[in-house]
């Protein structure tokens, strides 16, 4: 409106970066309704003084900071819209002072069946008279307790309706209504309506009059639609986003912001200032003091009518017409013990629809204060919270939808595996080798045959996605010691081990090896899922529990390429890439020993000997720079070995035969007895979840425990998800899940990992039913142990 734009001018002329939000499509508030305003103007005078228009934007939330939400729409008034762009756009801003010139809204009445169409605000019947050319109706009531009604039944009187005015004070001032009169008004004091007569329309209206301070039936007029100016609300609802309370104002019949921080200033009719030349100065003059006008403005005095309701004439009186909240529901409310008014507006829903109270709260709470004989300022309000209008989820997302919902993430070496003809699948928000198809090869194919080299030769797969996390200081064994649940302090340098972190409440959360590097260096590998969650909990138990160990971590996840190397031909393949081979020896580089060192083309590179197959493993890491030169170098040797590229099929494959577990098992509700590790866990030591790991219930004999499966009939398949039941049994939540299948093909058949009630030792190979109703599938497995493939570990110990 006017003080918006003038704030805006000034604050350009005094070279400040200006954006100036306008919910409507063109600027000048309710000067869009005024027939000799033209907006065009105020917009080009605007732009040429540098500030920035957004129109059709509304700023719904205010937050800490000052930081500012606001929603364009972008296309949603265009019939046509182009398909290059959205709906609607979502903007943050973070403006060092907000100037809030929001205007005010105007207010109802209530009175009997006041939510018949043909009712609405007199500011309505002006907008669509002078904005869109529209006269509403022939005879037209126009129903006031203010003085803005005045000139709009000029204009319309004007525009050839036969306009009543009913005003409910009992006088004006002879400036006020005498020009009115001129224009053909009917004026008529001391009347409010009472009640709409008409079904599915206005046809009539019935009016009430002040007699002696009482109301009292009055007349009935025939009309095509009522108008009603019951006052003023300003639009303050951003402040209470900040937490600053309102104030009643009994002169205005209002509430109006309280005292505001320096950088937020409130001005024009959002601040109380009704007449219009008082809200332009108020926004020219926003710079130079605080508060430049006394509020009000108008020439007489409001009167405070909120209802109107006369004793045993029955009448429906609205105050919320989305909701249909009555004034009746409101006593009724009160009369049942809710006064308060949070508890009132959750008894009634009254201001819980889209307009958030807009409407009807100060009607509301002016009733609530009547009924309970307080003061509307000692009831109090309701709290506006964000957003201010309602926002769609999609504009919040923005383009952060589909395969944008997170940032995906790719390995360094993500080009040359889709160059060696890889099929990629996400993992964790990673782009990872799924399988490295042949001509011809179907996906079960491709990792059978990925798999089957792997065990009899050796297979290179991209590990790069999982979490990498350097943690240095003099306090990192100390602090590595209190992570994990198995013991670290006596770590060599050069060596690694696997270990198990548990949750506060002893459940595990992530598995991993951590190598040590040096004295006071450690090197450690999470899952892919958890890479975050871990980062995040290892620096939450440095800065607030242990904040006194001189320990620190960095998450190094992007800065290392990993791949991994499994089969009985690994060590032949790396030791022709390093510069020595014999570091690669078995006395050099043990099971679970770590190296650094060089490859034959100078790339420096981390290599432990960690398997996750089953068969003699490595893991190599270089600088991800280095990635593409290191696979080169390694594919060469592994196609001389018949080697091959797998991929995260083949992985599962690996691992399910070997009984390793992963997040499928780990998925927050098993303990490290439940996954057969519990013998790791150290008995000397105090560690996170260590006290309450030996909860009771978490570790009764009968708990879920893993396992593994095998069908009783091997040409049968079964599923992931798959509920364990006993034979007789097949009905209920069953003693089991699978967890994780796959065709195994150093046992020809498929097999399957999970947990079944007591554990291997309950059900030694007994037959169970892997039942998965959803599929209608039910297929006879036998449990065996988890460690399916090479129980003793001489291939990857050989």
């Amino acid at each position: 409106g006017p003080s918006g734009i003038q704030a805006a001018l000034k604050a350009a002329e005094m070279n400040l970066d200006v954006i100036l939000v306008e919910q409507d499509s063109s600027l000048g508030g309710s000067q869009l309704s005024d027939s000799n305003y033209n907006s065009e103007n105020d917009f080009n005078n605007l732009i040429n003084k540098g500030v920035k228009i957004k129109l059709r934007t509304v700023a719904f939330g205010l937050y800490d900071s000052n930081v500012t939400g606001l929603l364009e729409k972008v296309t949603d008034h265009l019939s046509k819209p182009s398909k290059n762009l959205p709906r609607q756009r979502f903007w943050t801003i973070r403006p060092k002072k907000i100037i809030l010139a929001t205007g005010a809204l105007e207010r109802i009445i209530a009175f009997g069946n006041n939510d018949k169409p043909g009712v609405m605000t007199v500011s309505a019947a002006k907008s669509y008279l002078n904005r869109f050319g529209i006269l509403l109706g022939k005879k037209l009531i126009i129903c006031t307790n203010n003085d803005s009604a005045y000139s709009t039944a000029s204009e319309l009187s004007k525009a050839g309706a036969s306009v009543k005015l009913f005003d409910a004070r009992s006088n004006v001032s002879n400036d006020l209504s005498g020009q009115t009169l001129k224009d053909n008004v009917a004026i008529k004091m001391n009347t409010v309506p009472l009640k709409i007569n008409g079904f599915n329309t206005v046809k009539k209206l019935e009016t009430a009059i002040f007699e002696n301070g009482n109301l009292k039936k009055g007349t009935i007029e025939d009309c095509d639609y009522v108008l009603v100016s019951g006052g003023w609300s300003p639009v303050i609802h951003l402040l209470s986003h900040k937490g600053i309370k309102q104030t009643w104002n009994e002169e205005n019949s209002c509430f109006i912001a309280g005292k505001t921080p320096n950088e937020i200033s409130v001005i024009g009719s959002a601040a109380g200032i009704w007449n219009h030349n008082d809200c332009i100065e108020s926004g020219k003059n926003i710079f130079d003091k605080k508060e430049n006008f006394k509020l009000g403005g108008w020439k007489n005095k409001i009167l405070p009518i909120y209802e109107v309701k006369i004793p045993n004439y029955k009448t429906k009186n609205f105050i919320d017409f989305q909701h249909d909240v009555t004034t009746d529901d409101l006593r009724l409310a009160l009369q049942e013990g809710f006064v308060s008014v949070e508890h009132l507006k959750r008894y009634t829903t009254l201001g819980m629809a889209n307009d958030q109270g807009k409407v009807g709260n100060v009607i509301g709470i002016a009733i609530m204060a009547n009924y309970l004989n307080k003061k509307i300022n000692e009831v109090g309000t309701t709290t506006f919270r964000p957003p201010y209008k309602p926002i769609s989820i999609g504009a919040l997302a923005g383009r952060n939808v589909g395969k944008h919902f997170r940032p995906l993430r790719k390995s360094a070496i993500h080009d040359w595996n889709i160059s060696k003809g890889a099929v990629m699948i996400e993992a964790g928000l990673w782009q990872r080798p799924w399988y490295y198809p042949k001509e011809g090869e179907t996906l079960s194919d491709a990792y059978i045959r990925e798999t089957e080299i792997t065990r009899k030769s050796v297979g290179i797969c991209d590990v790069t996605s999982l979490g990498k996390i350097s943690i240095q200081g003099p306090d990192s064994t100390e602090f590595i010691n209190r992570v994990y649940s198995n013991a670290f302090a006596k770590l060599q340098v050069g060596k690694a081990r696997y270990g198990i972190m548990l949750r506060d409440d002893g459940i595990v959360m992530d598995d991993g090896t951590c190598w040590r590097i040096s004295e006071n260096e450690y090197f450690m590998t999470t899952s892919t899922a958890q890479a975050g969650r871990v980062m995040s909990w290892l620096e939450e138990l440095l800065q607030i529990r242990w904040n006194k160990l001189k320990v620190h971590v960095t998450t190094v996840s992007e800065q290392w390429c990993g791949i991994s190397i499994g089969g009985p031909k690994s060590r032949e393949c790396i030791s022709k890439c390093v510069i020595n081979k014999n570091l690669i020896d078995n006395e050099n580089l043990p099971f679970m020993g770590v190296i650094e060192t060089k490859l034959i083309n100078e790339i420096p590179c981390r290599i432990a000997r960690i398997s996750f197959s089953g068969e003699m493993g490595f893991e190599i890491y270089v600088p991800s720079d280095f990635g593409n030169n290191m696979m080169d170098l390694l594919w060469k040797e592994a196609k001389n070995l018949d080697g091959c590229l797998y991929g995260l099929e083949a992985l599962g494959a690996l691992r399910i035969e070997k009984g390793h577990i992963t997040g499928a098992e780990l998925d927050g509700r098993v303990t490290i007895e439940d996954v057969g590790l519990g013998k790791m866990a150290s008995t000397k030591k105090s560690y996170i979840g260590s006290a309450m790991k030996n909860r009771g219930v978490l570790n009764e004999q009968n708990r879920e425990k893993l396992v593994g499966f095998f069908p009783v009939d091997k040409s049968k398949t079964f599923d992931a998800g798959s509920l364990i039941c006993e034979e007789d049994k097949l009905k209920g939540f069953g003693i089991g899940r699978i967890t994780s299948v796959t065709h195994s093909p150093e046992f020809g058949h498929w097999i399957g990992l999970g947990f079944i009630a007591g554990g291997y030792n309950s059900w030694k190979d007994k037959t169970v039913i892997a039942t998965d109703p959803i599929r209608n599938n039910n297929v006879k497995v036998k449990v065996v142990k988890s460690h399916m493939l090479d129980p003793e570990g001489k291939r990857m110990h050989g």
